[in-house]
């Protein structure tokens, strides 16, 4: 009699495609498991693809009653999360949302209700638009119509951001305090998702036409967020690769403290659901309430931006030293630079748990650092994964030697299939794809961001790098926040500005800020204006927005650029150039 059982391998013979399982398997995304449930899954995958979708209902075949999502209304599981979204699928699709229109906007904070619209689009062959929640009315309208959004989830107190969309699209309310009924809003009333739950089926649903897509939004800190169309992966070894370097285990339970608009966050939200993982979800990120969380749900790992790591250290120490991580195995850091100094306290509070993930909506990820990395290396990048190329290049497109800086291409399984815009273009050298970062890599291959190749600027003929004076200034305790910005200047081409947040108690000048520069680095990186402000203006991934960053006075006297020295470079940069 045959067994009941299959094997792990029994997935690629009947077509999964499938390289390096060997970390699969040891990660738990691989394992035998009953022939029906095999069965069960694969038809899934015929569906819907190596998705999100799949990710979670897969779950829901493997461990029903296993915890999905853990959000301010509780707990849910990933049965009862395919369920629910089954039920929305069917309401959205009484709404006329389907393959004639089959795009879907999400604007919403962290919670389950943004997990189950995604599912839900899935299972109707719709595309999701992520949509940024730090984004203003007009931008709103902006995004929606270039778009070609056919129906918007939003969360209830964020319904006037949609308030100027086109009229003819439709609008359900993803999270309200009082989830029972329909809500009403201005002159309207508006379905609600779970309004949609309650009044539709639960049966399968026919199998859609096409693959529903996601597309995010790039990060739009300068300028309008452009739509970058997420590709489904081909098989799993982008995910074999990654579990190669980071070891997420089967039934994490993962703290998601980014937005899930974030490719940080939803990105790891695809990957944990492979694991059966359980997700901590909050609307709000609260650095206390991030620390109790740890302790609380024994959170395995958390994944954050810097500027929440940060917000996290900057609790008070009773707090702080006596918070439960006993848990925690993994924190995995991304989305934008990570300072030095965040990177040695977290690991000198919680142990080398620290990881540092370098990439961008449009290529993904392009390297990975370590903790032995960060501790070895203070600054580094880390090194590519299996599967993924990264070059530095110069101006010419010629491979730049050890320690020069250059601009940074990228070549993996996972880069984006395009901007959803027919104007936006990207640039590509030797079959890789540009970032738009500056960067170089040391003799050990670790490669070091030194900022935005539009960010770099050049004042009186020389290249200034606002990164390295961020990271400098962010070493000293009296700043608790910087960004270092170039600026037009009719004598010197452009000039670099620092806005600085002051550590609170502590009293700062601009001219030690200057001083401070000028003893560590090159003459012509000192700042040549320091403005002080409350904050700096962030969007919700915790990038700053430099469009909204206020303009300099125009009264303030100003110090001349300075000769380049090569003493003045990084101490790795000194050791390559000699």
């Amino acid at each position: 009699m045959p067994s009941r059982k299959a094997s792990a391998g029994s997935v690629g013979r009947v077509g999964v495609p499938m390289l390096g399982t060997t970390a699969l398997v040891r990660n738990g995304v691989m394992r035998p498991m009953a022939l029906s449930k095999l069965r069960r899954i694969w038809r899934k995958y015929r569906k819907w693809g190596l998705t999100v979708t799949l990710a979670f209902t897969a779950g829901a075949v493997r461990h029903p009653d296993r915890i999905a999502v853990i959000d301010d209304r509780g707990s849910i599981t990933y049965r009862d999360l395919d369920e629910r979204s089954t039920r929305i699928a069917h309401g959205l699709r009484s709404l006329g949302i389907g393959e004639a229109r089959p795009r879907i906007g999400v604007l919403g904070r962290n919670h389950r209700g943004v997990v189950e619209s995604c599912l839900a689009a899935g299972k109707l062959g719709a595309d999701v638009v992520l949509l940024n929640t730090g984004l203003s009315a007009r931008q709103m309208r902006s995004v929606v119509e270039e778009q070609g959004v056919d129906l918007l989830i939003v969360d209830e107190d964020l319904l006037p951001l949609t308030a100027d969309c086109p009229g003819d699209v439709l609008q359900v309310v993803g999270w309200v305090e009082n989830p029972s009924g329909a809500v009403a809003y201005g002159d309207r009333r508006w379905h609600t998702l779970d309004s949609l739950i309650a009044s539709s089926p639960g049966w399968t649903l026919p199998l859609p036409g096409r693959h529903g897509r996601t597309i995010m939004l790039t990060s739009g800190t300068t300028g309008t967020p452009k739509g970058a169309r997420r590709p489904e992966p081909r098989s799993l070894a982008p995910i074999s690769a990654t579990l190669d370097v980071i070891p997420f285990q089967a039934g994490e339970v993962m703290l998601l403290a980014p937005p899930l608009f974030h490719i940080l966050a939803f990105g790891h939200l695809q990957l944990g659901a492979l694991l059966g993982a359980t997700f901590v979800l909050h609307r709000k990120f609260d650095p206390r309430r991030a620390l109790d969380d740890l302790g609380q749900h024994g959170c395995t790992s958390l994944v954050a931006p810097p500027v929440m790591l940060q917000r996290m250290l900057e609790v008070p120490g009773a707090e702080l030293s006596t918070c439960d991580s006993s848990a925690l195995r993994i924190v995995l850091s991304g989305g934008s630079a990570l300072p030095t100094w965040v990177a040695n306290r977290f690991i000198e509070r919680f142990g080398p748990v620290l990881y540092n993930v370098y990439g961008s909506t449009e290529v993904s990820w392009a390297t990975i650092a370590t903790p032995r990395d960060l501790i070895e290396a203070e600054g580094t990048a880390g090194r590519p994964p299996r599967g993924t190329r990264v070059a530095v290049l110069g101006d010419s497109g010629e491979v730049q030697p050890i320690g020069e800086v250059g601009r940074i291409f990228v070549g993996n399984e996972m880069l984006f299939e395009g901007y959803t815009e027919a104007d936006a273009v990207t640039e590509t050298q030797l079959g890789l794809m540009c970032t738009g970062d500056l960067g170089y890599f040391d003799e050990k291959g670790r490669l070091f961001i030194a900022g935005r190749a539009d960010d770099m600027i050049i004042s009186g003929g020389e290249n200034v790098f606002p990164r390295e004076v961020e990271d400098l200034l962010m070493l000293r305790e009296d700043i608790r926040e910087v960004a270092a910005v170039g600026v037009p200047d009719e004598e010197y081409g452009q000039r670099l500005v620092a806005y600085i947040v002051p550590e609170p108690g502590f009293e700062v000048s601009a001219g030690e800020v200057r001083a401070y520069v000028k003893r560590n680095l090159a003459k012509f990186s000192v700042p040549r204006e320091v403005i002080f402000l409350d904050e700096l203006p962030r969007n919700p991934a915790g990038k700053v927005i430099t469009r909204e960053l206020p303009d300099p006075p125009a009264d303030l006297d100003l110090i001349p650029p300075g000769p380049r020295t090569k003493s003045s470079l990084p101490a790795h940069r000194r050791d390559a150039m000699a």
